[in-house]
């Protein structure tokens, strides 16, 4: 696994686990330097980080502490504790209602979407765009007949036409709603959501090339789709190509 780290305001890496230990007994890396790796929402200090993995630093900075909600740095006085983790005072509101909704807290990593979830989705956006599509299909077939007494080569035309449009609806529709909102409806539906690597909001330019290399995923007879059942992470092929992650919106 790669790790990056913070050092005087740059990023550094990405070194390996060896590495990263090297780092740390040569004293370049400290309990309060930023690490992050695949997987992790946020930079964490190394303390933490080393501390959630069983190792002996179980503190980030003394009278310090990261906000298991933000992932930043605080000091202890203006956080409270919740069990073993501490939240500032900016996400105490969100953090409580939380709670109260018995919802998944925030522990720093992601939660991955299973296999399943990502079918429902796909399929739910395959019904809402099958329909417009079909619409669309119709209205020009009614269109066609109203006008030409015989087949002719205006009728293929048409076809392409409108295989045009549905190409442009279905980009539009993934791009849009991935690069503004992280989600299609589908995955809205079943609350999952679209990120980088690092937990961040995808930009409109990946969402479109995301969408086309679904196309490639579908193109070898689905392998690519199915890639998400045996992935650690739960990476299809169009994940592996553009570096998202498809995880749990709750």
């Amino acid at each position: 696994m790669n790790w990056y780290y913070a050092e005087a305001g740059q990023q550094n890496g990405p070194v390996d686990d060896a590495q990263l230990d090297q780092l740390v007994q040569s004293g370049r890396i400290k309990p309060e330097t930023l690490v992050w790796k695949e997987g992790m929402a946020n930079w964490q200090p190394y303390g933490q980080v080393q501390g959630s993995q069983g190792g002996t630093a179980t503190a980030t900075v003394p009278g310090q502490a990261v906000c298991a909600e933000c992932g930043r740095l605080f000091n202890l006085e203006d956080t409270i504790a919740y069990g073993n983790a501490r939240v500032c005072a900016g996400c105490k509101p969100a953090f409580i209602q939380k709670l109260s909704e018995g919802a998944r807290l925030n522990t720093g990593d992601m939660e991955y979407a299973g296999f399943w979830t990502r079918f429902a989705a796909v399929f739910l956006d395959g019904i809402i765009l099958g329909v417009v599509n079909a619409a669309i299909g119709f209205m020009a077939g009614l269109m066609f007949a109203s006008t030409a007494r015989t087949p002719s080569a205006g009728f293929f035309v048409m076809q392409a036409v409108v295989m045009l449009i549905n190409l442009i609806i279905g980009v539009s529709y993934e791009t849009f709603l991935i690069g503004k909102y992280g989600a299609t409806l589908g995955k809205m539906a079943v609350k999952v959501k679209v990120v980088t690597a690092e937990g961040g909001q995808v930009s409109y330019m990946l969402a479109l090339g995301r969408y086309f290399a679904k196309m490639l995923s579908g193109l070898i007879l689905g392998i690519g789709y199915f890639m998400a059942a045996f992935d650690e992470e739960k990476r299809a092929l169009h994940d592996r190509i553009c570096n998202t992650r498809v995880i749990v919106n709750r």
